[in-house]
């Protein structure tokens, strides 16, 4: 049986926690920062942990992530 492909832009992006959730980065804070809010912009500084639904998608593109 051959191995299955991860895509190379999701192991850039997302990686899994030790519980088996994903995390991520938070969006909107790479440019035009002097037109958003502060409280957005300190919120924006680390990452996140995704949605059910949206990391069951990102699990599908890494199918050997899920240690």
């Amino acid at each position: 049986m051959p191995k299955m492909k991860t895509k190379s832009g999701a192991k850039k992006r997302f990686r899994t926690t030790g519980t088996g959730k994903v995390v991520a980065n938070v969006a909107h804070k790479r440019h035009r920062l002097v037109s958003k809010p502060q409280k957005m912009k300190r919120k924006a500084r680390g990452t996140m942990v995704l949605a059910e639904g949206d990391a069951r998608q990102v699990l599908k593109y890494m199918p050997y992530a899920r240690g």
